[in-house]
């Protein structure tokens, strides 16, 4: 997506005008990030307090990808930060990222949440779990039982073409395979209590208003509604529902996450290495809880209260790269069966 807005309102408050290149200290680096500049600002602060490396910052909302390939040779990014594996995945199919050596990065990122050559790293998950109303007898269920006749009318989730459920379609097919996906979101969509849409917060809220008695949404969101941060009439929301952890039925739950890459002609390599080495250490694995309730990509970093009391997480161990693989698929599927009609 092209961006038209002019260079100096993409940049956060606190950073530098980049001239180029050059410009650059060796005691800094040029991170371009398409995450909130709130969620992004604690991690950097605690950064340059543990490092002395200043930390010049380009929020992207958008075109993250385009504008870095535009700048070609001379672009002065270092580090590539992206929600979503899709879009990781995409900077790396795109030539624009390098790969990195790092024991300390191998060693906290797992497998399954890291490229295979070590291009991007995932920094922290939210899971796509099940909302209930608190007082449903439901403990545990399995994302396949979300197509069971049982659920007629019952089940709430936004659009999905939206990439957290395109993310979810896309590991159930590596799970099962073009047919028993296709039959399955039938089922699912013949179990919706209305029109699939709105937000995942909005499945909260319909719970609470007997629209619907489970609804599929992001695990982080309980936190923002919880904690108050969205106001009194979403605390109530996130207050009145129960999660669950769903899990496949040969496997675990579905993550998808936030991550970063260094850039291919990054200028201070050196410099985005130590951040992206920081950015999985306890001290930022707790940040990145407190700041937006995901959970931590190291094991046994600090969970915050609120994510910690929906249980212990057990991660679907498919690759993030296969799951991304189905992304194109996976869309099509959900045109197919009228998904959102």
């Amino acid at each position: 997506m092209k961006i038209e807005r002019p260079l100096s309102h993409m940049f956060l408050a606190s950073a530098v005008v980049l001239a180029g290149a050059g410009s650059v200290a060796a005691d800094e680096l040029n991170l371009y990030t398409s995450r909130e500049p709130g969620l992004v600002d604690p991690l950097l602060q605690a950064f340059t307090e543990s490092t002395g490396i200043k930390v010049n910052t380009v929020f992207l909302k958008d075109g993250l990808a385009e504008r870095v390939a535009s700048e070609g040779a001379s672009s002065p990014a270092d580090l590539l930060m992206a929600v979503d594996a899709g879009n990781l995945a995409d900077l790396v199919d795109k030539g624009l990222t390098q790969p990195v050596d790092s024991e300390v990065l191998t060693a906290a990122v797992p497998e399954n949440l890291r490229d295979p050559g070590n291009q991007w790293f995932a920094l922290s998950m939210r899971a796509r779990v099940v909302y209930a109303a608190k007082d449903l007898d439901l403990d545990a269920i399995t994302y396949e039982d979300l197509a069971d006749p049982k659920w007629k009318g019952k089940i709430c989730i936004r659009s999905g073409q939206h990439p957290y459920n395109t993310g979810l379609i896309s590991a159930f097919l590596g799970h099962h395979g073009a047919a028993e996906t296709e039959t399955w979101l039938t089922g699912l969509k013949a179990n919706l209590a209305r029109q699939a849409g709105g937000g995942d917060r909005d499945g909260a809220k319909d719970i609470l208003g007997g629209i619907c008695d489970i609804a599929v949404a992001n695990s982080y969101y309980v936190g923002l509604m919880r904690s108050g941060k969205g106001g009194d009439e979403q605390r109530a929301w996130g207050d009145g529902i129960k999660v669950v952890l769903p899990t496949f039925k040969d496997g675990g739950t579905h993550v998808n996450i936030s991550g970063a890459a260094v850039a291919k002609h990054a200028p201070n390599k050196e410099q985005a290495v130590k951040l992206l080495e920081f950015l999985v250490s306890d001290e930022a694995q707790k940040i990145y809880g407190e700041a937006n309730y995901e959970y931590p990509v190291k094991a046994g970093a600090a969970l915050d209260p609120i994510v910690a009391s929906f249980g212990e997480l057990k991660v679907d161990p498919t690759p993030l790269t296969e799951i991304v693989k189905n992304r194109k698929e996976a869309s099509e599927l959900v045109d197919k069966v009228g998904f959102d009609n």
